[in-house]
């Protein structure tokens, strides 16, 4: 097996797997993926596609319909057929543009079905909206870290009791790495998350509000519990839980 991937690991970009035998058509779907900031990673055939879902999880699978050793179709039944991939977003990708051969497509389990030749921008839109109706719906409830409570529904934040007064960014930024202990984030991962990817902010800008998400939490002798990691970013320290 030889999965080629690109981008980081630990990134929170989407993942995308390419499971398509045509070098050129992959060699164009990966350029123009990275270039919309999704992390890539490849299969050649059937086989090798399901021996890369067996060991990592992409956010959403481009299924060619035919391919070498087992087809898209067989590919998509078997992702459908165990927990772990079952709920995996799938668009197939083939040259087969009958009505019929869509409706198979689907009924077997695929998401969406783009047929060859397709439009690069209608992809991105197709691979864009599956990915937010995949996304879980935000639950309105309590995270907990160490001392630390936030009450999403009413935007409250306590340290040991005392409330914490944060702006709507630090609050976000707050939950963000609440949901995600221990993880490092860089400064442009950290702006696609808590300030979105259509907003241009300059990097430096992160620092600025770390600065005063520590303020606002390291009040009197608490703890830090933001660590900065040198030329990586940020993460919420596990050790500061203990």
């Amino acid at each position: 097996m030889n999965a080629r991937d690109s981008g980081l690991s630990g990134q929170t970009k989407p993942l995308i797997l390419i499971v398509e035998d045509e070098a050129s058509l992959v060699t164009m779907l990966r350029y123009n993926l990275e270039k919309e900031s999704f992390r890539v990673c490849e299969a050649g055939d059937g086989e090798e596609a399901l021996t890369v879902l067996s060991e990592r999880k992409p956010d959403l699978v481009l299924l060619d319909w035919m391919l070498p050793s087992l087809s898209g179709i067989e590919v998509c039944r078997q992702i459908r057929r165990k927990p772990a991939t079952r709920e995996l977003p799938v668009i197939m990708l083939t040259a087969r543009g009958e009505e019929g051969d869509k409706i198979r497509g689907l009924n077997t389990g695929a998401d969406d079905y783009l047929t060859k030749p397709f439009s690069l921008p209608e992809l991105m839109a197709r691979i864009r909206a599956l990915l937010r109706r995949a996304q879980p719906v935000p639950q309105k409830g309590l995270l907990t870290w160490g001392d630390i409570s936030m009450d999403l529904a009413a935007h409250r934040v306590t340290r040991g009791g005392k409330a914490i007064h944060l702006g709507p960014t630090e609050f976000r930024l707050l939950q963000f790495f609440m949901q995600h202990p221990g993880t490092v984030f860089s400064r442009e991962e950290l702006l696609d998350a808590v300030w979105g990817p259509d907003i241009y902010v300059e990097p430096r800008t992160v620092d600025v509000h770390i600065r005063r998400l520590r303020k606002a939490l390291n009040c009197d002798t608490e703890s830090d519990i933001i660590r900065t990691v040198r030329a990586a970013g940020y993460a919420l320290d596990v050790d500061s839980a203990a």
